[in-house]
């Protein structure tokens, strides 16, 4: 492709963006109804920060939302290790991103919003902030940050980089804007091999595998030994449906009551845990129309009370948590894997010794997910009817249930590691 078409749709590209802003501003408005968050320093999504957060030398790191923010965590952490005096500038696209990657700042650092991908914003983000690197996490490849951050002369990387078949076929379609963007990263750090060979062919120049960082987080102890508390408080088992998306739990729910529970035995718990918070409410209500009682994580700060103790269902309608809630759960059921939207992280099941049942569907998480499977720690099903007898077989039976549990720590090990690798690769890139 020519370079004045590549011009042209650039251009075509950041007209259709000024034309969606009002869109936008009315979208953050709107999520700021339940997530008020979204309404806070607005003018950031523009470019425009206090003074006193101006300066130079930042190494920059942008963790769009509450998955890439916990990733962050241990190449922060792997960071600060060789580079105590780091200067932390850490952006976000979410609220729940924002709020997450607050416990990761210590003092002279700052937070900010990642601003809209429009050519004024982001110069006036690089001329404010003067990074001495930026590091963009996983899929964030935003066409006129990238470029003025070459213009600026911003060394760019991508890390713990993934790009699903998928993603790939979808982003061909618009290789003119892409294909320059993902040609300014000096350095792209992927999880896996065939998330390098799909970049490479997308346009990235220096790829490397480094590993996933997902695999470096780890459990928070004391949430998982609460969830384990609550559950022995119970006397049942716990279904988890863990960071379900939009249309699975009306599946599963479904499939719940269709179900052949064994007669005279008390059902499980059924934990849901949307990934959305905006959905908390939605969630409650299409439960409850189910016929099922419903106690809410809100609703008991110190532990279960007696009504909840007897409810049907549980609603883990709270953030940072997955620890308490894998800790709780016998079996989980894996979110965004039922419905072809190609599945959560599964790592952290794995790693707080979860058995995991999985859908078909798990494109963004390809490689972890066949591997977790080959390893015993997960399994495969082909909709959500089966995964439920597929978990209602590992709760009647123990055995089998807690090998799966030792085959996730097992796997989980065994892939530790790239925090370390990416640290040194990235530090290298700094003055």
């Amino acid at each position: 492709m020519s370079s004045w078409q590549r011009r042209l749709s650039r251009g075509a590209y950041s007209g259709l963006l000024r034309l969606m802003q009002p869109a936008y501003v009315l979208r953050l408005w709107m999520r700021g109804r339940a997530e008020p968050l979204y309404r806070h320093a607005i003018g950031e999504r523009f470019g425009r920060y206090p003074a006193d957060e101006a300066g130079s030398g930042w190494l920059w790191i942008h963790a769009v939302s509450l998955g890439e923010t916990r990733a962050a965590t241990a190449l922060i952490a792997a960071l600060r290790a060789h580079r105590p005096g780091l200067r932390l500038l850490l952006t976000h696209g979410t609220a729940t991103g924002r709020e997450a990657g607050r416990a990761l700042l210590r003092e002279g650092d700052a937070q900010a919003w990642l601003p809209y991908d429009s050519p004024g914003a982001v110069r006036r983000f690089l001329r404010h902030f003067r990074p001495a690197l930026g590091v963009m996490m996983e899929t964030e490849v935003w066409p006129n940050l990238l470029r003025a951050a070459r213009q600026a002369r911003v060394p760019m990387a991508l890390a713990n980089a993934r790009l699903s078949e998928k993603s790939r076929r979808q982003g061909a379609r618009l290789d003119a804007i892409l294909r320059p963007a993902v040609q300014s990263f000096g350095l792209v750090l992927a999880q896996t091999e065939a998330d390098a060979q799909r970049l490479r062919e997308r346009g990235a120049l220096t790829v490397e595998v480094a590993g996933n960082l997902k695999f470096d987080v780890t459990p928070d102890a004391d949430l998982l030994a609460r969830g384990r508390q609550w559950r022995e408080l119970l006397g049942r088992p716990v279904l988890l449906a863990a960071v379900t998306r939009e249309g699975e739990e009306a599946q599963l729910l479904g499939a719940w009551q269709a179900h052949a529970w064994p007669q005279g035995e008390r059902r499980p718990l059924l934990l849901l845990v949307p990934r959305h918070p905006q959905r908390f409410v939605e969630v409650a209500e299409l439960v409850a129309a189910h016929g099922l009682t419903l106690a809410r994580r809100s609703g008991f700060v110190d532990g279960p009370d007696a009504q909840a103790l007897a409810a049907d269902a549980w609603l883990g309608d709270s953030m940072g948590e997955m620890g308490l809630y894998y800790g709780l759960a016998d079996v989980a059921l894996l979110g965004g894997s039922f419905a072809p939207l190609g599945g959560q992280n599964l790592i952290e099941a794995a790693a707080c010794a979860c058995p995991v049942v999985m859908g078909p569907h798990t494109f963004n998480f390809a490689e972890a997910a066949e591997l977790s499977r080959q390893a015993g720690a997960a399994f495969r099903v082909d909709g959500m009817a089966a995964g439920l007898a597929q978990a209602q077989r590992l709760l009647a039976e123990p055995a089998s249930r807690a090998a799966a549990g030792q085959a996730g720590l097992a796997f989980s090990d065994q892939h530790r590691g790239a925090a370390e690798r990416m640290a040194q690769r990235l530090l290298s890139l700094l003055p």
